[in-house]
């Protein structure tokens, strides 16, 4: 692939390893080739390093395979994660599942990245819901500027929601910037 084609979320074959570019920027200087500046992550170590391409360079994409699963449990230091099909469990580290920890809850299900039938990483839906299990209370007359108070959900991530979110009702989460969504009803 050409190193224009690079976008957040692409997996690329790099001395036999399979990297996912988690965050991407083109930067053009005022004389010579564009270059394209980049935060790539190990699939299989977990390491994140920086990258820089000159515009016209050439990449290999890595052959990552998805697969459905669903999420079981942690102890702490590998998750455990279910194919809905065959039932095979596939166990990861916590270093290659990382900062998507905060969104994992029992029976969510998930695309778990396959390189080589190794597992190497896990992709999560858009928004997930969860419960509230703690939240300030709202204080009076704050509501005509939109404002947020902090609160934390079923997985122990804690994130800003508005006043009138309560204890024990379900929120939905962006997973890509945990921030808040709306309010669910049960």
């Amino acid at each position: 692939m050409d190193v224009s084609d690079l976008k957040k979320n692409v997996k690329l074959l790099i001395d036999g390893n399979p990297w996912m570019v988690t965050d991407f920027q083109f930067v053009k200087p005022g004389k010579g080739q564009g270059l394209y500046k980049c935060k790539i992550k190990n699939m299989i170590s977990g390491a994140v390093v920086d990258r820089t391409w000159r515009s016209g360079e050439k990449l290999e994409t890595a052959n990552v395979e998805s697969r459905s699963m669903q999420y079981l449990f942690t102890d702490g230091v590998q998750y455990t994660f279910m194919d809905s099909e065959s039932y095979d469990q596939v166990e990861i580290a916590s270093e290659v599942v990382g900062d998507d920890a905060r969104f994992l809850i029992d029976q969510l299900e998930v695309e778990v990245l396959f390189f080589q039938n190794r597992a190497v990483g896990v992709t999560l839906p858009g928004h997930v819901v969860m419960e509230v299990t703690e939240a300030e209370p709202g204080v009076k007359g704050d509501t005509a500027t939109g404002a947020t108070k902090g609160a934390t959900v079923q997985s122990g991530l804690s994130l800003q929601v508005p006043l009138f979110i309560k204890e024990g009702e379900l929120i939905k989460i962006d997973t890509r910037t945990g921030d808040y969504v709306e309010r669910v009803n049960r």
